[in-house]
């Protein structure tokens, strides 16, 4: 919402400078010197006394400083100075003396001036009339005015009545695209207001708005209804029907919100039964009903209980609809999940009740407070003279900064309420959610957290103000007592859970940055919602509530600002959204631990410099150090642009070095921290349904030493195969064994066996018994292929992916590499040099990125720059020939791929085509996944927009804006693999929920299955048959209809241009015809080892 403002924030990054630093000063002989310097009326006010003052001990040490200069320069040159037969001969030192008596002298005059302009500044604020608020708006339509104007001002129960019967005079309309940004600005103004409690301030804006024709243009029926619901709060009937007669001097026709709102005041206020009447019969005219109410509209409970008290009273027989029965998904695909006909054995914890109470206790106090300190795992300094003496600098600095922005914070609140005293929506309500000092604070550790290389303004503003508003959030809540009902609701969930019982850049100075590496302070500052938790999340019943208990928590993660998203889920009938609400419930509900040992390990590599082989970061200090400069005039120009290049590979190196340093920093530092702690780790979603964990730095998405941190809590006994399970996991984590049989594998890691338990300890006695935390995983093989191959019933594709039953495992990379080696053989054979210069070096490593990443939309261009990175890591290929060799590549990659798989390229045509269309007719590509999950292209084309600060004017650019065309390229490129997304995640949301179903411990890395070693076998079957259940659905044909129905139908959502008929009937042909498939049984799925290995 800040961001809708360009002003208020520059007087705050003002503060961060010194304020030690004096104001130039204008000439003060001349001009100021003689205003100043005389006698003045001895009637003057103190500060003006204080002033002139100032000005004349100016001009004294001014006269003083040049005779010193004067005397100083007659002595140095040994002159004598003759004035009225006087000779001067002072010693130096006297000179010096005064000199330096002169300066101190100055720099308190630049101190008391400084203070002085401060004090008439404040003073001039002060005696400035504050303008009164309106209340009484200025109507255009004469016979709504004239109502106002009536003798019986105090009838506004009557009044009331005639606004509600005032037939509008034009459709509501949220208003043209050109006018959206400023009435999201307004909205946002408003909806502050309400939040901060300036309702008058916001009554005041809507009726200088209104009184002006074309300001009443940006107003809408939202911002008309968010300053009546907050008098509705109030029980202020009088200020309401201003609202409501502006509302329908304005067009707009009240919805289902504006008579919520007149009712739940005359409810508050007791009103009589004539008007309620009045305003429930309109109310009916205009097609709504009173239970709509209830059963539509958010409501607290409070507004509830006053609505309904009003409409009782004129209606005495009326009743609250009956609550609606729990309605349970139909989907074929989750008819089994929920079924009741036979017996389900879900997981509990393995903790007790009264435990799991303590842990809710724990992390309600963790998001109370909301900011955590962790100790910093890195190798503390030495605690010298030097570091001890930056340390108290910054905490000298950091207390200075805080008094200068909170003077310079109250200042610009009070400009900014000026601005909107005047009529102007400003950030004035936002500045107010917060306690001053609570929001400098806020402030302090933004610049604390700015990288050395600076951060973008925008996304700056944005983390500010959504911490803001979340703490301002938290407040609320607990003014409102909803964190004592969390805890009631949160203590019946626990006992499903239980064991014991039966869901722009702004850039810090480098000296500011030096500093903080000196210091090395030992503790870091985390958010709550950047914590895991020390308690199971909430389970997700909605799209608005789940995960953390009072940080908010999007359901669908996306770009700040896009709101598509969110309007699909809040369009989706509740059941339909079980399925993938119930995933992320039961993912989250996995408890974990620290592991210890590996932890112990991975600190003292990263404190003994890292270690790139173990994938342990080194420190900065470790970077390739850059050529120095400035090079001899005479360098030739190609060594100085060797050496310009080699300073940006430094350069490009370090700052990756930083990046990944600062990420490990954080992920070990919070493991150190929570390593005696059991955690949760709660869930969300991407716009196509990926789940990801919600805390950023310390999860099981990552790299592998990211992985080996973490174990689960509850363990698990290895029972008879867990073992071997455990060995084959061991060695496909070395990649040693990709090509033999799981056998194969076993038997290798029964042959090092010994080294094996050199480094590790040793197991029981009876290995079944052991009990076992260490998570085994299954991956897909090439999985998005995986997914094309099935849709198109490709049986060539399919074999080569692992669809198929075979006794070792198929590996895509080397067959493309083998196919490109024969493409290549026959190119040289006819004289094609760089097929000849390429000879012995087409491997599987060239290949596979971008064979992996094909399926997911790379372009040949990417797969070009993809190939040629791996041939620049060859040592002995001519680098004279990488860019002509990648380019050679990776059109035989694409021509492998195409024969290969030629289904698979079929169904992506197809899609690639209707996307294209879909877009160039004004649409954004949208679908629903297959567990009803809906989703839509966030792909649209730039919308420019500025704002002005007082440092700088921002060109901001945002590519998620609705109101703007889509972009066509990118829908066209981005459908292809954001639906084949789209389809891994709901084969992992079928997989998670029927293992948890059969009582397993779940949780994937998207297309990476997890589970104890002792639970393999069933979680490879379920796998399985749920890939296979999948796809026997009509998968493509219900897309296509869906499509249909979307966009070529009297449904379809209105264009953002009208459509060519030529371009709307491409449109449905290209929709309709579905590729052909081929005819591969999917049953043999079920019987492929490794589907899944």
């Amino acid at each position: 919402m800040a961001l809708c403002w360009g002003r208020g924030a520059a007087g705050l990054s003002r503060a961060l400078r010194s304020s030690g630093c004096a104001r130039p000063v204008a000439e003060e002989r001349g001009t100021l010197g003689g205003l100043w310097g005389s006698r003045r009326n001895s009637t003057a006010r103190p500060c003006e006394h204080d002033r002139r003052k100032d000005w004349g001990l100016a001009e004294l040490l001014e006269v003083l400083e040049a005779r010193v200069q004067q005397l100083q320069a007659e002595s140095g040159s040994g002159s004598e100075a003759v004035g009225k037969q006087l000779q001067v001969s002072r010693p130096a030192e006297h000179f010096a003396r005064w000199a330096k008596k002169l300066h101190k002298d100055h720099l308190e005059l630049q101190v008391r001036r400084q203070r002085l302009e401060r004090k008439l500044k404040a003073a001039s604020l002060k005696v400035q009339p504050r303008p009164l608020l309106r209340v009484e708006p200025q109507l255009q339509n004469s016979r709504l005015a004239s109502c106002l104007q009536e003798p019986h001002r105090n009838a506004w129960e009557e009044l009331l009545a005639r606004a509600l019967q005032e037939v509008p005079q034009k459709l509501s309309c949220e208003g043209a695209l050109e006018l959206w940004t400023l009435q999201q600005k307004l909205l946002f103004f408003f909806k502050g207001c309400l939040a901060s409690g300036h309702l008058p301030l916001a009554h005041h804006v809507l009726v200088s708005h209104h009184s002006r024709p074309r300001k009443q243009l940006q107003l809408t029926l939202a911002m008309y209804n968010t300053v009546m619901l907050g008098w509705a709060r109030q029980g202020s009937l009088k200020e309401l029907v201003y609202v409501f007669f502006m509302l329908k001097d304005s067009g707009l026709t009240p919805d289902l919100l504006s008579y919520a709102s007149a009712l739940q005041c005359m409810g508050r206020r007791d009103q009589d039964t004539h008007t309620i009447r009045r305003c429930l019969d309109q109310m009916v005219h205009d097609g709504l009903q009173p239970t709509q109410i209830f059963t539509d509209l958010p409501l607290l409970e409070e507004e509830r209980a006053a609505i309904l008290r009003a409409v009782v009273k004129a209606k005495p027989t009326f009743s609250l609809p009956p609550q609606p029965s729990p309605q349970v998904n139909t989907s074929e695909l989750l008819r089994e999940v929920y079924s009741k006909d036979e017996p389900v054995s879900y997981p509990k914890m393995s903790l007790p009740l009264e435990t799991l109470k303590g842990f809710f206790q724990q992390q309600l106090q963790v998001e109370l407070t909301n900011n955590i300190s962790v100790q910093s795992v890195d190798k503390a300094p030495q605690l010298t003279k030097e570091v001890l003496k930056a340390r108290k600098t910054l905490e000298t600095l950091r207390e200075q900064w805080k008094v200068e922005l909170l003077r310079v914070l109250q200042e610009t609140k009070t400009r900014l309420a000026r601005e909107a005293r005047s009529g102007r929506p400003s950030l004035y309500p936002f500045l107010c959610l917060l306690e001053d000092r609570e929001l400098v604070d806020l402030l302090l550790q933004a610049l604390h957290a700015l990288p050395a290389q600076g951060e973008s303004l925008i996304r700056l503003a944005h983390d500010v103000g959504l911490q803001t508003f979340n703490r301002h959030s938290m407040k609320q809540r607990q003014l409102s007592h909803q964190v004592k009902e969390l805890e009631q609701r949160y203590f019946q969930y626990l006992q499903l859970l239980a064991s014991d019982t039966q869901i722009g850049i702004l850039k810090p100075h480098p000296a500011f940055t030096q500093l903080l590496a000196t210091a090395a302070e030992p503790t870091l500052i985390f958010e709550a919602k950047d914590m895991p938790m020390l308690c199971p999340p909430l389970p997700w019943t909605s799209p608005h509530a789940g995960a953390f208990l009072l940080s908010s928590t999007k359901l669908m993660r996306a770009v700040e600002g896009t709101r598509q998203h969110q309007r699909l889920l809040e369009c989706c009938p509740p059941a339909q959204l079980h399925g993938a609400l119930d995933t992320l419930t039961q993912l989250g509900n996995c408890a974990w631990r620290v592991n210890g040992r590996v932890l112990d390990l991975v600190l003292q590599v990263f404190r003994d410099k890292g270690s790139v082989h173990l994938g342990v970061p080194p420190p900065a200090s470790e970077a390739p150090q850059p050529p120095e400069l400035p090079l001899p005039p005479d360098t030739p120009p190609a060594r100085k642009a060797e050496v310009r290049r080699e300073l940006v590979r430094c350069l490009k190196v370090a700052r990756e070095m930083h990046s990944l340093r600062a990420d490990a920093l954080y992920r070990l530092s919070l493991a150190q921290h929570l390593r005696d702690h059991v955690f949760w780790l709660p869930h969300n979603m991407d716009f196509r349904g990926r789940t990801y964990p919600c805390p950023p730095h310390f999860n099981h998405l990552g790299s592998d030493l990211a992985r080996a941190l973490l174990r689960f809590a509850e363990g698990k006994p290895l029972g008879p195969r867990g073992l071997d399970w455990l060995k084959i996991h061991l060695v496909n984590l070395t990649g040693l064994r990709k090509r033999d049989s799981l056998q194969n594998r076993l038997a290798f890691a029964n042959e090092v066996m010994d080294d094996i338990l050199d480094s590790l300890y040793p197991l029981s006695s009876d290995p079944a018994t052991f009990l076992s935390h260490l998570p085994v995983h299954q991956d897909g093989s090439c999985n998005g292929l995986q997914h094309y191959a099935a849709l198109g019933r490709d049986s060539a594709g399919a074999s080569s992916v692992n669809l198929l039953p075979s006794d070792l495992p198929q590996d895509v990379y080397s067959e493309v590499a083998a196919q490109v080696e024969v493409f290549r053989r026959q190119d040289a054979e006819q004289g094609v040099r760089v097929a000849q210069v390429l000879e012995g070096f087409i491997s599987r490593k060239v290949v596979k990125q971008t064979v992996m990443t094909v399926v997911y939309g790379v372009t040949r261009y990417g797969g070009r720059l993809q190939i040629a990175k791996r041939l620049r890591e060859l040592s002995d290929f001519p680098q004279e020939f990488v860019w002509e060799a990648s380019h050679y590549l990776v059109c035989q990659v694409f021509q492998s791929l195409q024969e290969m798989f030629s289904s698979t390229r079929a169904i992506q045509h197809w899609l690639t085509q209707s996307a294209r269309l879909i877009s160039q007719a004004g649409w954004a590509v949208e679908w629903v996944t297959p567990l009803g999950v809906p989703v839509i292209q966030p792909y649209h084309h730039n919308a420019k927009f500025q704002m002005k600060g007082g440092l700088q004017t921002i060109t901001c650019a945002s590519n998620h804006d609705t109101n703007q065309r889509p972009n066509t390229v990118k829908q066209k490129n981005g459908f292809p693999p954001n639906f084949i997304h789209s389809l891994d995640s709901s084969h992992m949301m079928l997989t998670a929920l029927h293992c948890y179903r059969k009582g397993l411990t779940f949780v994937s890395v998207h297309d990476c299955f997890w589970t104890h070693a002792a639970d393999i076998s069933v979680m490879n079957e379920v796998c399985r048959e749920q890939f296979v259940r999948l796809h026997s659905q009509p998968i493509l044909e219900d897309l296509a209809k869906f499509l249909v129905q979307r966009f070529c139908s009297g449904l379809s959502p209105r264009p953002q241009k009208a459509v060519e008929p030529a371009l709307f009937a491409k449109l449905l042909g290209t929709l309709q015809a579905v590729p052909k498939t081929g005819a591969l049984d999917l049953e043999q799925v079920k019987r492929s080892t490794y589907f899944f290995s």
